[in-house]
């Protein structure tokens, strides 16, 4: 996991993200990484609109943005 945060740091790409809360919700967030630190990365989360701080560990799942395909 690690590498695809740094990955995202790097080409500043967005990514999709299924992430855990201290208070055990969980939420389906577009994010683009802003900095990776060892147990913990910076971020700016298009669902809130502003720049939040994220556990690695409360991470369920993350990848690159999928592109929704629609018709025949």
């Amino acid at each position: 996991m690690k590498g695809l945060l740094i990955r995202g740091v790097n080409n500043k790409e967005e990514l999709e993200m299924i992430y855990l809360d201290n208070k055990g919700d969980i939420s389906q967030r577009r994010i683009k990484i802003l900095a990776v630190y060892e147990d913990y990365f910076r971020a700016y989360c298009f669902t809130k609109r502003q720049q939040r701080t994220f556990k690695v560990s409360n991470v369920l799942s993350i990848g690159p943005v999928r592109k929704v395909r629609r018709g025949a």
